[in-house]
């Protein structure tokens, strides 16, 4: 399963500029890592008084996460980005609905998003009804409704959505893809 970080700098003032092209050549050459499946940075308003620099990383899976934080190449990149921040960098790991449409450099149209999440949703509700529905016949609306709707929940977070965007990942963002070559 691909794993999302989201990464939260603050960059100290007057160096804006400097983190953004430092992090740019250091998300540019993560690829490298042949588990780094994504990333992209959010950069602060223009205009704003925000120094907040946000990082989006999505990996292969946990292992290949855990081996690029221990790699050389970002012991490097985080010596450099602590000269240039204030504080320790924030990680969260996106679960759900925020890492669906996680990509690259930008979600999908919106209609892209409609079209997956309704074609996740109509085939584990089919699925759902025929089967555990069946069982919850005779039960009280409202708790057979709460046990159906936390299965549906269940299964669209962590099976069906993560499976379909993954699946659809070249229709929903093709042009975010990052192109591999065979050397």
């Amino acid at each position: 399963m691909p794993v999302h970080i989201a990464i939260t700098r603050r960059v100290r003032p007057g160096r804006e500029a400097e983190f953004q092209q430092g992090l740019r050549e250091f998300l540019q050459s993560s690829f490298v890592h042949e588990g780094v499946w994504g990333a992209s940075m959010l950069v602060p308003v223009p205009g704003s008084a925000s120094r907040e620099f946000g990082i989006l990383r999505t990996f292969a899976d946990e292992r290949e996460r855990d081996a690029f934080y221990r790699s050389p190449d970002f012991a490097a990149w985080e010596q450099r980005a602590r000269t240039l921040t204030e504080g320790e960098p924030a990680y969260r790991q996106l679960h759900g609905l925020e890492a669906w449409f996680r990509a690259p450099n930008s979600p999908p149209p919106r209609w892209k998003m409609a079209v997956v999440t309704f074609a996740g949703v109509y085939v584990i509700t089919l699925f759902l009804t025929l089967t555990l529905g069946v069982a919850l016949r005779g039960w009280p609306l409202p708790i057979a409704n709460a046990v159906f709707n936390i299965f549906v929940v269940t299964a669209l977070t962590w099976v069906v959505m993560p499976w379909l965007t993954h699946l659809l990942r070249g229709w929903l963002s093709p042009s975010t893809l990052p192109k591999k070559t065979n050397s």
